[in-house]
C-alpha cells in the first residue's frame, strides 16, 4: 500500500519529542508522503525544515483563519514570494471559519480572497478550512475563479460536496469518519465519487474512534481508508 497523507500538520510542536520515530510508524503503514500545510507565517521557515530533514513531506505555505490575530496584510506579500522561492506543492491552509467566535468574519475574508488569487495565478491548488463557512466558501472559489484544490475535513452537505466537484475541488476525508455517529459524513463518502476523494488525518488533531484523547499521527491514516472501504 502506497498512501498520501494529503493533510499533516507535522511540523506541529506535538511532533518535536519523537518527530523521526512518528515518521518511521507512517511509513511502515504504507504513508509513503504527507502534505504539510502552513498555519502562520512565522511557522513557514520550521515547517521548510521540517520537510528538509525527512523524506516524502512535502509543504504548503498559508495563512489559517483561526490564526488571524498573527496575520498582517503584509504576509501576503511574504507569501507570494515564499510561493515563487520555495515551490510548494499548494498554497494553504486558508479559509473561513465562522464556528469560532471573535474572528472577524470581513478581514479572514480579505486574507482568504488574497490566498485564492495567488494559488491561481501560481497554477496551485489550493488547501481550505471550512467550518460553518461551506457556502461562503463556494461563493468565494466561484468568484475568483480559476481554481482546484480540496475542503479537508469536508464538514458540509451531499449537495455543497456535488457543488465542490463541479467546481474541481476535492474533499479530505479523515478521522471523524471512523466515528459510528457521523451518520452524515458516512453518508457522503458511500456515495461521492471516488476521484474526489483524497485521504487524511490533519494529525496531531482529529484523532479517529479507536484513539480518542490521544494524538493523531500519519500512520493512523490506515484506519481512515479500512473505513471508507468498509463504506
Amino acid at each position: 500500500m502506497r498512501l498520501v497523507d494529503s493533510h499533516s500538520h507535522f511540523d506541529a510542536p506535538e511532533f518535536d519529542a519523537d518527530r523521526p520515530a512518528a515518521h518511521a510508524r507512517a511509513r511502515a503503514a504504507g504513508v509513503i508522503a504527507q502534505v504539510v500545510p502552513a498555519v502562520d507565517a512565522p511557522a513557514w521557515p520550521k515547517l521548510k525544515k521540517v520537510c528538509a530533514e525527512l523524506p516524502g513531506l512535502y509543504p504548503a505555505y498559508g495563512l489559517h483563519p483561526m490564526y488571524l490575530h498573527a496575520h498582517r496584510p503584509a504576509h501576503l506579500d511574504d507569501l507570494a514570494q515564499w510561493i515563487e522561492r520555495e515551490a510548494p506543492v499548494a498554497v494553504g491552509e486558508c479559509g473561513l471559519d465562522y464556528f469560532v467566535e471573535g474572528l472577524d468574519h470581513q478581514q479572514q475574508q480579505v486574507y482568504f480572497d488574497g490566498q485564492l488569487r495567488l494559488a491561481r495565478d501560481f497554477d496551485l491548488p489550493v488547501i481550505v478550512h471550512a467550518r460553518r463557512a461551506v457556502d461562503a466558501v463556494i461563493a468565494s472559489i466561484r468568484r475568483i475563479g480559476g481554481l482546484r484544490g480540496v475542503v479537508h475535513s469536508f464538514p458540509g452537505s451531499a449537495e455543497q460536496a456535488a457543488q465542490l466537484h463541479t467546481l474541481g475541488f476535492m474533499l479530505g476525508i479523515g478521522g471523524p469518519v471512523t466515528h459510528e455517529r457521523a451518520n452524515r459524513l458516512r453518508r457522503i463518502v458511500a456515495t461521492m465519487p471516488l476521484e474526489q476523494m483524497l485521504l487524511e488525518t490533519d494529525a496531531p488533531d482529529q484523532p479517529g474512534a479507536g484513539h480518542r484523547g490521544e494524538r493523531n499521527e500519519p500512520a493512523h491514516l490506515i484506519e481512515v481508508l479500512d473505513v471508507v472501504a468498509t463504506l
